[in-house]
Order: C-alpha cells, then sequence, then structure tokens
C-alpha cells in the first residue's frame, strides 16, 4: 500500500504546526469562521501559520463560506495551499475559485450520512481536486461541519472511493486505536485528525506519537 497521507487538523499556532510537521504531518488544517465544532482561528493568525509552513507541504483552509464571492473573499486573506469547503457550496464557487487562483488545491467535504451521500461525492468529483469524508450534518439547526469525534459508516465510505477518480481522505472520529482498520476497510488516499490527536484543546504529543506509529510512519 502507497503511504497514506496525514493532515493534523485544527491547528492553534505556529507551536503545534512544528509539532505536527515534526511527527509527519503532510497537509495542516487551520480552521476559519464556523457555526459550531473545535479549532477555529482568526484569519489573520491562519495566514501567520500558512507563511511558516514549508514547501511542499500543504495547508488547508477551512472555510464555511457558501456563496462564490464570499469563498474567494475568505481565501485571499490568509492564501494557504488549499481550501477545503465544508459546506455545499452555491453553483459557481469551484470555478471562481480556478479562475483566480488556478494553483490552489480544492477539497469539498462529504458529510457521510446515508447513501445519497454517495450521488453527492460523484457530483462534485469533477470539479475538486480531492474530496474529504466526515461525520458532520449540515442539515441541522445549528450545522455539524466537522470536528465531531463520530466515527460514521466506513462502509458508505468506501463505496465513495470506489466511486470517484480523485484523491479522497477520511475523516471523523479517527485515533490511534482504530485508524488502521479505518484505512484497510476504506484505502483512503489520506486520514484527518483533529479530537484523536487533542487533549483539553491542545495538541497532544503523545497521542501524535501513537498515531503515526500505529500507521506504521
Amino acid at each position: 500500500m502507497e503511504k497514506i497521507r496525514v493532515k493534523i487538523c485544527c491547528i492553534q499556532n505556529i507551536a503545534e504546526a512544528k509539532m505536527a510537521i515534526r511527527y509527519g504531518a503532510d497537509a495542516l488544517g487551520l480552521v476559519g469562521s464556523m457555526p459550531s465544532g473545535p479549532g477555529v482561528i482568526e484569519d489573520s493568525t491562519i495566514r501567520a501559520i500558512a507563511r511558516q509552513v514549508p514547501p511542499p507541504l500543504a495547508t488547508f483552509l477551512l472555510s464555511s463560506e457558501t456563496n462564490p464571492n464570499g469563498v474567494l473573499a475568505h481565501y485571499e486573506k490568509v492564501h494557504t495551499t488549499a481550501i477545503q469547503l465544508v459546506d455545499t457550496p452555491l453553483p459557481g464557487t469551484w470555478s471562481l475559485l480556478r479562475k483566480n487562483h488556478p494553483q490552489v488545491k480544492i477539497i469539498q467535504v462529504i458529510h457521510v450520512l446515508n447513501e445519497k451521500s454517495i450521488g453527492e461525492a460523484v457530483a462534485a468529483s469533477d470539479s475538486v481536486d480531492a474530496l474529504l469524508l466526515d461525520s458532520g450534518n449540515p442539515a441541522l439547526k445549528v450545522k455539524e461541519l466537522g470536528g465531531t469525534g463520530r466515527v460514521h459508516d466506513w462502509k458508505l465510505s468506501k463505496k465513495i472511493r470506489e466511486a470517484v477518480g480523485v484523491p479522497v481522505f477520511l475523516a471523523g472520529g479517527l485515533n490511534a486505536d482504530n485508524v488502521q482498520e479505518a484505512i484497510e476497510m476504506v484505502q483512503p488516499f489520506g486520514v484527518d485528525l483533529c479530537s484523536g490527536v487533542r487533549s483539553s484543546g491542545r495538541l497532544d504529543e503523545q497521542k501524535l506519537e501513537a498515531f503515526f506509529r500505529s500507521i506504521g510512519q
């Protein structure tokens, strides 16, 4: 099996970014304004962290914006190497990003709820660089758009991975104890963690070490 890419999300500051990189992170998730969930930091902090991360490591802006111009404006405040859209964007969003910032990778989050999620993933896959399969629920009164710490149905995630032609990241409740099982079942391009490597809101060095050890990296 090829090397599993690892994205450590909810990075709070440059010290956490350096710790995640030291243990082997391929990408860092930087959380912008959200209706709920952990890890939100100021756009100015996101930009400062992104400037400190050397290539080829990736920095992902997590944006809950859905309006094309809102997404574009959010990205242009931070200039990360990728943008992760955690909600379903309005028509024209992906194309506007491509037109203005063709070098930026677009990752669309699919919240894996039921069989309908497979169709959503297939429809999005033609227009983005990767999908990220998570356990949120955008249909709630206060939207859950990530960081839930919950595992979803990996069988559905496997179906999505088999149905699309772009790389797939798996997220949602992953930790050192379950990630190997998740990888074996879904066979994703990469995995994404937030709560699984944090304690009391902080990046936990022991959990990071245990996680990378569990995947043999």
